[in-house]
């Protein structure tokens, strides 16, 4: 008797799944470095609600297309904090002793 749960994953599904999760662990590694606190908390409850609103899509072309948007939004983001000379490397995250 198999140990595998019948809602086991396929590789397709647990790998679109790892690429959803890295995308929400970047965009909110991101959102940190936002300086404005109010803008931090918009962000946060924004991304939160967008993947929450998406949590049970199953169709993986829809997947596909929203990791698509979701990379778009993250990379917007990132430029806007480079453009105000936010530093969105790791190493600005970082603190020295």
């Amino acid at each position: 008797m198999s140990k595998i749960p019948k809602a086991a994953l396929s590789l397709k599904q647990f790998m679109l799944r790892q690429e959803v999760l890295k995308l929400y662990r970047t965009i909110f590694r991101t959102i940190r470095q936002v300086p404005d606190a109010a803008n931090r908390r918009d962000l946060r409850d924004w991304a939160r609600t967008d993947f929450r609103n998406n949590k049970n899509q199953t169709d993986e072309l829809a997947i596909k297309m929203l990791l698509q948007h979701g990379t778009r939004s993250l990379k917007e983001l990132q430029t806007s904090l480079e453009l105000s000379g936010t530093d969105t490397s790791n190493k600005a995250n970082t603190k020295h002793s």
